[in-house]
């Protein structure tokens, strides 16, 4: 069925049922042949998700949902947010007028945010599905002026004159449905065609999964990027954004994001090895191994946010917070002080306790409930919260980890708000 055959019965029965379960309705909604029930459960299905994912899209009427697995690809309406916001930062010091090219266009959720904030913009998808379903949606969403080219992104793109920027989001799928990660096997293989895009754009942004290394990726890209966004919303990574220029660059900008949590730093090669350096130093700062529970220095904790932890940039948490490490491999902090603006969660520490039975029954008396961590410890959550009879919830946070000085731990702490 194409947009323009909906009937105004299947309309209708999508609004009247779009708050109820897609399930119960495929059993037993009422038979009417002027309405066409399985693109009605799409649409029900598709809006549902939308309320959470893109609550813009979800609250304009007569926007067009496409089946489940370009929904699921679609980016989040923060991330596409953040994508238009990096662009409009690139695009700001532009005299002449500026121009997108979409060349993934998918469902078109990018697309929408970004082509906002440049004077023309073209969306370019080999589905005609989805090209339909943008010719639908688009001018609904304030776009009337987009333009939509249904072929081969390769070749739209070999055709186009100098445009100011081109966004890719490789399709990262086989010919079978499986997930793929490397560059290389997704479509189109933004690796191979980098001389063609920057050869049309001085800007291009490319969208890759937050599986991939992004050191490596760097380093395949051969010094021309220039940017590197690791994107996470509700604590859990998203998406790798890169920024690709022409000019050489050998130390990219590095913006770690999680929500209204950011760092950004550029890394610094003359350093060497930071994190080595600094657990010998937390080590030499070490006393004699024994654990101190009012020792000055250990009075919060903090546990970086996923996009910190994918960017490894602990070196530079430890600098700019004047916090340091539990542990070379527990990417847990500490302080003396309460620090406001840490990018990632904060606790006030109770008590901290060794694995000695004494110790642990002295530090968990009186606690019944509470949420377990382990970072570099031998033990996994469920064995230990066995070991200790603890139920999950509540407020306490227990972090098991390792210290310096190879010593088992358990930090008991208060969530700070």
């Amino acid at each position: 069925m194409t947009v323009v055959e909906i009937t105004e019965q299947t309309l209708a029965f999508i609004a009247e049922h779009r708050n109820e379960d897609v399930r119960d309705l495929a059993l037993h909604a009422r038979h009417d042949a002027s309405v066409d029930l399985p693109f009605a459960l799409e649409q029900i299905s598709g809006w549902q998700r939308a309320r959470v994912k893109l609550p813009d899209w979800a609250g304009c009427e007569g926007v067009i949902y496409p089946p489940q697995v370009p929904m699921e690809q679609c980016s989040s309406q923060f991330t596409a947010q953040y994508k238009a916001r990096v662009a409009s930062r690139l695009m700001a010091s532009s005299d002449s007028p500026t121009s997108l090219v979409d060349m993934t266009g998918g469902f078109g959720v990018d697309f929408s945010y970004m082509a906002r904030v440049f004077d023309t913009a073209t969306y370019v998808e080999r589905q005609p599905d989805l090209c339909d379903i943008a010719r639908h949606n688009l001018p609904l969403l304030g776009l009337p002026h987009a333009g939509i080219i249904n072929g081969d992104s390769t070749e739209a793109v070999r055709g186009l004159d100098r445009v100011s920027m081109i966004f890719a989001d490789p399709a990262r799928r086989d010919d079978h449905g499986s997930r793929t990660y490397a560059i290389a096997d997704c479509t189109p293989d933004v690796l191979a065609l980098k001389d063609l895009l920057l050869g049309k754009a001085s800007v291009v942004m490319i969208k890759l999964s937050p599986m991939l290394d992004w050191h490596k990726t760097v380093a395949d890209f051969s010094g021309s990027v220039h940017e590197v966004h690791i994107v996470s919303t509700g604590n859990e990574c998203k998406e790798l954004l890169l920024v690709l220029g022409r000019d050489r660059c050998d130390a990219p900008r590095v913006v770690c994001v999680n929500d209204d949590q950011v760092l950004e730093f550029v890394p610094d090669a003359s350093r060497g090895n930071d994190s080595a350096m600094i657990a010998a130093e937390s080590a030499n700062r070490a006393s004699d191994g024994r654990i101190v529970a009012d020792d000055a220095g250990w009075q919060y904790l903090y546990e970086p946010n996923a996009s910190i932890m994918k960017a490894g940039c602990f070196d530079i948490v430890e600098r700019r917070f004047n916090v340091r490490q539990i542990g070379p491999n527990s990417h847990l902090f500490v302080s003396g002080q309460s620090i406001g603006g840490f990018p990632g969660r904060s606790f006030a520490i109770e008590t901290v306790t060794t694995m000695n039975k004494h110790d642990l029954n002295r530090a968990m008396k009186g606690l019944t409930h509470a949420n377990i961590t382990v970072r570099n410890f031998p033990m996994p959550v469920a064995g230990l919260r066995r070991k200790l009879r603890l139920k999950d919830g509540g407020d306490t946070y227990l972090f098991a980890t390792t210290d310096t000085e190879g010593h088992h731990i358990i930090i008991r702490t208060i969530k700070q708000q």
